[in-house]
């Protein structure tokens, strides 16, 4: 498991992850709304837009909600416009990032992620300066072990066409193709495995190894970058100590 992807489990068991109801869906409703305006208001045949329902009724999203999101996207419903932005950037330690915004207000996106990242020694890096470091989107769905064997994961993620499986310490990681992500976790789910997250990911070709005092800004930075509103996803390619990753800051 990447470092990355452990930072992020371990968000989500401590309940950090999305803590504020509110703010989470904000950036469900505006990953639905830009899935729409690309691909149309059908999730049958829209996959990400699937995929951002099935995410914001994992996370108890209202109905209504996501039918607005949904109509704001089409056109339907009037709305500010939702744009995408990703900017790269270096946190303590020389790791790479990158971020992924969806917002309504471009100048207010970019002011808030220089300075989250200049007030906590990171810095924004010109397009193209770290991207390359990073593989392309691929599917991640993580599976908890539930006293599951691997045998069993193995079997039902292959037969519902998963690339690959990797055990971790706290279960296995799934890894598909961005469009069969959706489908793929639905199959999990009707073996009667315990999916706990499902997304599309970066995954880093290399890692840059942070301890300490500079590991714990990276992910002091992580916490800060992903809370924003308009910040849909952070990637990066630390490689930090389980147990540095496990305090709390």
């Amino acid at each position: 498991m990447s470092g990355h992807s452990k930072w992020h489990n371990i968000r989500l068991r401590k309940g950090k992850q999305d803590a504020e109801r509110g703010a989470r869906f904000t950036k469900l409703a505006r990953e639905i709304i830009i899935a729409a305006k690309q691909g149309g208001g059908n999730p049958d045949a829209n996959i990400r837009l699937r995929l951002a329902i099935q995410k914001a009724r994992e996370a108890s999203m209202p109905q209504d909600k996501i039918k607005n999101a949904i109509q704001r996207g089409t056109g339907e419903v009037e709305g500010a416009a939702i744009e995408e932005l990703m900017y790269e950037a270096y946190a303590p330690g020389g790791v790479a990032m990158m971020i992924f915004c969806a917002t309504d207000n471009r100048n207010r996106t970019v002011a808030d992620v220089r300075s989250i990242l200049n007030k906590n020694n990171g810095r924004l890096a010109e397009s193209g300066a770290v991207s390359y470091l990073f593989g392309p989107p691929v599917g991640l769905i993580t599976i908890e072990r539930d006293g599951v064997e691997e045998d069993a994961v193995l079997t039902a993620a292959l037969e519902a066409g998963a690339d690959d499986v990797q055990t971790t310490d706290d279960g296995f990681e799934v890894y598909t193709s961005p469009g069969d992500l959706a489908g793929v976790a639905d199959a999990l789910r009707e073996a009667g495995l315990k999916v706990v997250s499902s997304d599309v990911t970066r995954i880093p070709t290399t890692t840059v190894r942070v301890e300490g005092k500079e590991a714990q800004q990276v992910l002091k930075l992580m916490d800060l970058l992903e809370e924003h509103d308009d910040i849909q996803a952070v990637h990066a390619n630390f490689d930090i100590p389980d147990e540095e990753m496990e305090a709390d800051r």
